[in-house]
C-alpha cells in the first residue's frame, strides 16, 4: 500500500465514528463542573466551524453546514456568528469548550456536524444519513460499473492494474482488504498539518492527473467534488447492508450538561428535516432514509 501526503477529511469528528477511533475523554463528559445552559438570551447563534472544509463549511459561508446554521439562526430570530478552527485533533477543545479570554462565555455553542454518538460532545438527533462512494473518471472500460461489485467484475488483468485512492482508517480499507486489492491502494492520512488541504483534492487533483484510478470518499464530499468535476467523472455509492458498514448518521454537537439548549436544537431539527434535506441535496449529498433517532445518551441531562 502506497502512501500520499496527509489531508483533512471531516476532521477527526467524522473519523471518530466512521473509523471507530476512540477519542473519548472524561474531561468532556458531565462529570466536571456544571456548564451554563445556552438559552439564547443575547439572540446570537454561535457556531464552531472549519474555515476550509467544503462542502461542509468555509469562512465565506458557502458550505451546507453554513446554510443549515443560517436557516436555524433565521428561524430562531438570532444573529449568526462563527468561531473558525481547522477540524482536526483539538477542534472541540479550542472551540466548543474554550472560553473567551477574560470571560465566562464559551467561544461557540454548536457544532453543526458530528457523528451520532460522538464522545466529545452531547449529540442531537441525527439530521443526515449518507454513505461512502467511489468516484472514477468516465472511461470506456468503466462503462459497466453501476455498483461497487461491478468493479470486481472487470477482467482480472484490468482490475489488478488499478490504483485506489483511500483515506486510512475508513471502510474502504476493509473493502479492499476483503477483495485482496489493498496492495493497489494509495493511502491518504485522515489528518493533515496543512489547513489549506482538503479531501476533495483526491478528486480534483490526483484523479484528474491520473495518479489514482478510483477514489473512495465519504458521500457528501464525493458528491460535491464529483459535481464540480462536471461530466468527466461518475459517482457510485455503496449501499447500506450487512457486512462492512459504509452508511453513517450525522448529528449536531453541544456541550454536555446543557439540556435546555440541546432540546431547543433537537426540536428545530425535528421540525425542519425538509429544509435540511433541500440544502443537502443542493450539494449533491447522497442521502439515505430513514434518518434514525438515537436514544438519549448518559450525561445529556443537566445535573
Amino acid at each position: 500500500m502506497r502512501h500520499k501526503r496527509s489531508m483533512s477529511v471531516h476532521a477527526t469528528l467524522i473519523a471518530a465514528a466512521l473509523c471507530c477511533a476512540a477519542l473519548a475523554s472524561a474531561a468532556v463528559k458531565a462529570d466536571g463542573p456544571t456548564l451554563p445552559n445556552n438559552d439564547g438570551a443575547d439572540g446570537v447563534l454561535r457556531v464552531c466551524a472549519d474555515p476550509n472544509n467544503m462542502p461542509l463549511s468555509n469562512n465565506k459561508g458557502e458550505g451546507y453546514e453554513n446554510r443549515i446554521a443560517s436557516q436555524m439562526a433565521s428561524d430562531f430570530g438570532y444573529k449568526l456568528e462563527y468561531t473558525y478552527f481547522p477540524q482536526r485533533m483539538g477542534f472541540v477543545r479550542h472551540t466548543l469548550r474554550e472560553k473567551e479570554e477574560g470571560s465566562d462565555r464559551f467561544r461557540c455553542d454548536l457544532i453543526i456536524g458530528v457523528p451520532k454518538g460522538y464522545d466529545l460532545t452531547s449529540t442531537t438527533q441525527p439530521y443526515l444519513r449518507s454513505t461512502y462512494a467511489m468516484v472514477f473518471q468516465k472511461r470506456p472500460e468503466f462503462a459497466s460499473i453501476n455498483t461497487p461489485d461491478d468493479l470486481l467484475k472487470l477482467p482480472p488483468e484490468q482490475l489488478h492494474k488499478l490504483r485506489f485512492g483511500i483515506f486510512s482508517q475508513t471502510p474502504a480499507v476493509d473493502w479492499l482488504l476483503s477483495h485482496d486489492l489493498i496492495d493497489q491502494a494509495v493511502s491518504y492520512r485522515v489528518q493533515s498539518g496543512d489547513p489549506q488541504e482538503y479531501p476533495g483534492q483526491m478528486i480534483e487533483q490526483d484523479l484528474r492527473a491520473g495518479k489514482v484510478d478510483v477514489v473512495f470518499l465519504w458521500g457528501p464530499i464525493a458528491g460535491y467534488f464529483a459535481k464540480r468535476s462536471g461530466d468527466t467523472v461518475r459517482l457510485v455509492p455503496f449501499p447500506a447492508g450487512p457486512g462492512i458498514r459504509f452508511d453513517y448518521t450525522i448529528s449536531m454537537g453541544v456541550r454536555y450538561g446543557e439540556k435546555a439548549w440541546k432540546d431547543k436544537v433537537d426540536q428545530w431539527i425535528g421540525a425542519n428535516h425538509d429544509k435540511i434535506d433541500s440544502i443537502l441535496t443542493s450539494y449533491q449529498v447522497p442521502l439515505l432514509k430513514p434518518v434514525d433517532v438515537p436514544a438519549p445518551k448518559a450525561g445529556d441531562a443537566s445535573p
